[in-house]
């Protein structure tokens, strides 16, 4: 795995409030994309070493990418990021292969506890 952190999300203002708490944290974002197609494509791309990935989203939702992320690297490090009421979705992304979620709106200890934790 590469360095740094993807982070995929439908919604800039989103992608940006993740971001800031990483950086903050000390750590790298060496992407972002907007949707699951791009979160693949940068994904193969960039070899990040987490992926922040969304689950609600346009064109392809992030249980669909995740899937699709771990036929590429079934040892890639994938974060879940919910809307509160999708435990099922939630669920089912563990299942796939996720290894954590976070729940908007954001905090940022559990952001940051989430990223130490997954990434050992």
């Amino acid at each position: 795995m590469g360095k740094g952190i993807l982070i995929v999300d439908d919604a800039a203002f989103m992608r940006k409030v993740i971001k800031d708490i990483l950086e903050k944290g000390g750590y790298e974002v060496v992407g972002e994309a907007k949707d699951g197609f791009e979160a693949i494509s940068l994904f193969k791309e960039l070899k990040p070493e987490l992926v922040l990935l969304d689950i609600t989203m346009p064109e392809m939702d992030g249980i669909a990418a995740l899937k699709k992320i771990m036929e590429v690297d079934r040892a890639a490090k994938v974060i879940m990021c919910s809307a509160l009421g999708q435990s099922s979705m939630v669920i089912e992304s563990i299942q796939v292969g996720a290894k954590d979620y976070i729940v908007k709106p954001f905090e940022s200890d559990r952001v940051l506890d989430s990223v130490r934790k997954v990434l050992g």
